[in-house]
């Protein structure tokens, strides 16, 4: 009987031992036989245990940065907490009444034990019932309502509550002032609450944006409605500058409509996927496409192959390489170099510019330019016509404009001078050509003449002069004004002196005496 006593006794140890370790048990909170009281204990700034009515008043966060948090919540309650606080290791104890005013008064005691520190709220009055909420719950809770309160009322947003019947039941402070200034004079505002806005908009679902006519002028809100069981949450914000920045938009879209409308240039703009979104009636007139297909918003592959259909491009000499011609200009516009000069079979020439829009758009330029072209050709016909005439001319001769260019010269004066001034037209000057002349010819006063008849711009008569070359030859020069401030200079051969080239200039002048 006593075997059988201790093996039973030992096995309930043994099950209790296995039931303890299955389900350990939780540490108690050292403020369990007062859990109605708001009591925090504190290692530093970490908390380390704290009542269940004073974890109800901390705000959620973690124990690391509760302390924070805790200054935050009654540091509007309790002057100088934070200041005060930092001096309890050096008094051990402090005890702090709350700002007049708070309702129901405070007070904190703060304690520094081992290093660890312990505080305890409490209410100024200490005959309250035990069954009763302590004071500074019911503070906490009534300066959350104030503040509520305060937000509700100074919010610019208007919000209003509704019953299941659409009657206004609440509505705050900026609702009240417009529907005070609705009012008709000598009427006050009275229950029911009158409604500001048509709700019919707002009950189909979508955000309406609706215009409050008030004595200073119209006003815009976007509206919100959120269902809370039979009744609704309704708010109107304000969307005037929204508005305006639509209508400043819309009035900006209409007058760019107007301008592409009024473009002589064809545009045609391309989204990211390379459909087109948008052209001016240029377009559809220098393309011969038919309004149809633009507006069906074709791609730029179809496009470009309605184009072709009309010989509106130049033609390729094969299929293939008319589609890497595709990709290249496609690749080109997006880069932002694409520019082409296209001389269509029909006898027109058009410039084309790609240029990339953000988001991957692409917008294409067509522009007729045929007159353009054909007055440039017509331009370099006369230019070349020009030349060829004045290269048959036996005298050599240079033209220069009214600031002292030179503008064009034959085919003599080059034998002559042995150099070719229209190689480097812009560098070739009056004063740099009169250089050139010096150094060839024996010396004389006469360049200097010329420069000042070439470059002045008051009236000149025709004038003549003779230079001495190096290699004996005497020419005869003749000066002459032509239209617009021009000057033409003209070289002629007198003859030579069947000498050879002569390089000291005393020579020369002996040879002219």
């Amino acid at each position: 009987m006593v075997l059988a006593a201790f093996l039973v006794a030992f096995s309930a140890l043994a099950f209790m031992q296995a039931w303890a370790t299955r389900h350990p048990a939780r540490a108690p909170s050292i403020f369990e036989p007062t859990p109605n009281q708001i009591a925090f204990l504190f290692n530093g700034e970490r908390l380390i245990d704290a009542t269940a009515s004073a974890r109800v008043i901390l705000p959620e966060g973690e124990d690391q940065r509760a302390w924070g948090r805790l200054m935050a919540r009654f540091g509007a309650d309790f002057p100088n907490l934070t200041e005060r606080l930092a001096a309890l290791p050096r008094l051990g104890q402090i005890q702090i009444s709350s700002q007049p005013g708070t309702s129901p008064p405070l007070v904190l005691k703060a304690e520094h034990l081992s290093g660890l520190t312990r505080l305890t709220i409490n209410g100024g009055q200490s005959d309250l019932p035990q069954n009763q909420t302590d004071a500074a719950t019911s503070a906490a809770l009534h300066q959350e309502v104030m503040a509520q309160r305060a937000v509700l009322s100074r919010s610019p947003v208007l919000m209003w509550k509704e019953a299941a019947d659409g009657s206004v039941i609440w509505a705050n402070h900026a609702y009240l002032i417009r529907a005070v200034e609705l009012l008709p004079d000598g009427e006050d505002l009275s229950w029911p609450l009158p409604r500001l806005f048509d709700q019919t908009a707002a009950n189909s679902g979508r955000v309406p944006r609706l215009k409050l006519q008030m004595p200073s002028g119209p006003e815009w809100f976007d509206l919100v409605r959120m269902p809370q069981g039979d009744e609704a949450l309704c708010y109107a914000m304000a969307a005037d500058k929204a508005v305006q920045a639509e209508t400043a938009l819309r009035e900006f879209m209409q007058t760019l409509t107007k301008t592409f409308a009024d473009l002589p240039i064809g545009l045609a703009i391309f989204d990211r996927s390379r459909c087109l979104q948008m052209f001016n009636p240029s377009l559809a007139d220098l393309t011969t496409l038919p309004p149809e297909l633009l507006i069906a918003r074709p791609t730029l592959n179809a496009f470009l192959d309605a184009m072709r259909a009309r010989a509106m491009i130049p033609e390729p000499r094969d299929y293939r390489s008319w589609r890497k011609q595709l990709a290249r200009l496609e690749e080109e516009a997006a880069m932002g170099i694409f520019e082409e000069t296209w001389s269509l079979p029909g006898g027109q020439t058009y410039r084309v510019i790609g240029r990339p829009h953000p988001n991957g758009a692409l917008a294409f330029m067509f522009e007729d330019i045929s007159n353009e072209m054909s007055q440039t050709r017509r331009y370099r016909a006369d230019v070349e016509l020009g030349q060829s005439v004045i290269d048959a001319v036996e005298d050599a001769v240079a033209v220069f404009s009214q600031g002292g260019q030179l503008v064009m010269s034959n085919h003599a004066y080059a034998q002559l001078w042995q150099h070719d001034p229209q190689v480097l037209l812009s560098e070739a000057s009056i004063t740099t050509l009169c250089a050139w002349w010096r150094e060839h010819a024996a010396p004389t006063l006469l360049w200097d003449d010329a420069i000042d008849f070439a470059t002045s711009g008051d009236d000149r008569s025709p004038w003549e002069g003779d230079v001495r070359l190096l290699d004996g030859r005497l020419v005869s020069c003749r000066f002459r004004p032509l239209t617009g401030g021009a000057t033409l200079i003209s070289f002629r051969v007198q003859g030579t002196m069947g000498l050879t080239p002569v390089r000291d200039p005393s020579h020369l002048d002996m040879l002219s005496a």
